[in-house]
C-alpha cells in the first residue's frame, strides 16, 4: 500500500486505523494539533508534524513526511471553532485542495451518515442536533468531489467507542441509517484504501446488526 497521511489520527477512528495500517507495515504520517499527546502514535513510529487544518502552510509540512512516495490521503477532522468556523467543510477542504495539488493517489474523507444525498432522509432530531455539522461536511464532499472525482466518501452512523463488533458493512443505499463502532470503521477504511472499486464512491458505513433501510440491504462488495 501506499505511505498513508491521516488527518485526524490522535484519537478515535483515525488512530484506529493508523494502528492497523502500520501493524500491516504501512508507513503513515499524521498531522497532530499542537501541545496534543502524540505518544500513542509515536509508538507506533507514525511520522508526525504539528499543525492545524486551517493553515495550508501546515498541511504541506504534513504531506511533505510521504517524501518522494506515493501517498494516500485520509481525514477524519470535524469540530467548530470560536469563531464558527467548521473544521469538517474549511479543514477538510484546505487538505483536499493541497493534498490534489501535491499528486495524491487516493483522499478518503469520512464523513457522516446524513451528508450529500443522504441529506433528504435525516430525521428532524438529527437536523436539530447535528444538521450544521453535516451540512459543513456535505459542502466539503461537494468541493473534494469536484477537485478530484475519484476520492472516496466514507459516512459512518451513529458512532460507539467499544471494541470493533467485526459486522460493519458499507451501503450505497442513500437511506441507511444505524450505528457503528469507530474501530469498525478503521476496519472499513483500510480494506477501501486497498480497494480500487472504492474510487468515486460515497458509502453508508454502519454495523450490519444496526442497520435500517426501507430498502433491502445489500452490503458493498468490499474486497478483502
Amino acid at each position: 500500500m501506499n505511505t498513508t497521511v491521516i488527518f485526524g489520527a490522535r484519537s478515535g477512528i483515525g488512530l484506529h486505523l493508523a494502528r492497523r495500517l502500520r501493524a500491516n507495515g504501512v508507513t503513515v504520517c499524521a498531522m497532530l494539533r499542537p501541545g496534543t499527546d502524540a505518544t500513542d502514535l509515536e509508538a507506533l513510529g507514525v511520522r508526525i508534524s504539528r499543525g492545524d487544518a486551517f493553515s495550508t502552510t501546515d498541511i504541506d509540512a504534513a504531506l511533505d513526511l510521504a517524501g518522494s512516495d506515493r501517498f494516500d490521503v485520509v481525514s477524519t477532522i470535524g469540530g467548530r471553532r470560536e469563531d464558527g468556523r467548521f473544521a469538517d467543510e474549511d479543514g477538510n477542504i484546505n487538505i483536499a485542495e493541497r493534498a490534489v495539488a501535491r499528486g495524491a493517489d487516493r483522499f478518503v474523507l469520512v464523513t457522516s451518515i446524513g451528508c450529500g444525498e443522504m441529506a433528504p432522509y435525516r430525521s428532524e432530531r438529527a437536523i436539530a442536533a447535528f444538521g450544521a455539522a453535516v451540512d459543513a461536511k456535505t459542502r466539503a464532499e461537494n468541493h473534494l468531489r469536484q477537485l478530484m472525482p475519484s476520492a472516496t466518501l466514507i459516512r459512518p452512523g451513529g458512532l460507539y467507542s467499544e471494541p470493533a463488533s467485526g459486522r460493519a458493512i458499507l451501503s450505497d443505499d442513500a437511506q441507511m441509517h444505524g450505528f457503528v463502532h469507530r474501530e469498525d470503521v478503521a476496519i472499513l477504511l483500510e480494506r477501501v484504501l486497498r480497494d480500487p472499486a472504492t474510487r468515486g464512491c460515497a458509502l453508508a458505513a454502519v454495523d450490519a446488526d444496526q442497520a435500517r433501510s426501507v430498502n433491502p440491504i445489500q452490503p458493498f462488495p468490499l474486497a478483502g
